[in-house]
């Protein structure tokens, strides 16, 4: 099977499994989707989405943020880890949609990519979910199974997400990575062996078992 066609197979596979996939954190209001998706690095997004309702209890709105002491931001955010190094970027980022943004999350990813603390696959996660267009969410569980599956043979994000490009139709991507974290989660585990057995690609997957 050429390697496009095996990954139009996988996407329509994985969409009948998982049909209502979607992100799992907030993603109703954008500002507070960038302040998550800072937050979820090496977090776990059950833990962010428990966390900053506190946050915005305490500092509601983007003034609020931009102008609080970096130090009672990250107060309240150290539970989901990097604390002081997330807190910082948090600030910083509500300064620059306050002060170069008017108050408006960027929809594209050249301005995206401006933020403190938004790389490509931030970008990506807030060009697909609050804008609805094309995008490659490149996190562990697309890395690590996109490889097993053989669709790439490359470890680095941004070289997943170009090769990722040219197999996976645009309008499927943001979708498709989102059911590649439930099925990361629940059956193409890291931390045990893969449950192949109740997998619905184990037999076009190229590393079953591994």
């Amino acid at each position: 099977m050429r390697k496009k066609d095996l990954a139009l197979e996988i996407v329509n596979r994985l969409k009948k499994e998982y049909p209502n996939a979607t992100c799992t954190l907030d993603i109703s209001i954008a500002w507070k989707l960038l302040i998550s998706v800072r937050l979820a690095a090496q977090c776990t997004d059950e833990r962010v989405n428990k966390i900053v309702p506190k946050l915005y209890e305490k500092y509601p709105d983007i003034d609020a943020i931009a102008d609080a002491p970096v130090e009672k931001i990250e107060e309240i955010v150290k539970p989901c880890g990097l604390g002081k190094s997330k807190a910082r970027d948090i600030k910083a980022c509500m300064q620059m949609l306050r002060d170069d943004f008017d108050y408006k999350v960027p929809d594209n990813m050249k301005d995206l990519l401006k933020l403190p603390g938004v790389g490509r696959k931030s970008a990506n996660l807030i060009i697909g979910d609050v804008f609805g267009g094309p995008a490659i969410v490149t996190d562990t569980h697309c890395i690590r199974l996109v490889n097993r599956f053989g669709l790439v043979n490359v470890k680095d994000p941004k070289k997943v997400e170009m090769e990722l490009w040219k197999l996976i139709p645009p309008e499927e991507g943001s979708d498709f990575c989102h059911r590649l974290v439930i099925h990361g989660r629940d059956v193409c585990t890291a931390r045990t062996a893969p449950y192949c057995d109740k997998c619905c690609l184990n037999d076009i997957c190229k590393k079953r078992g591994v």
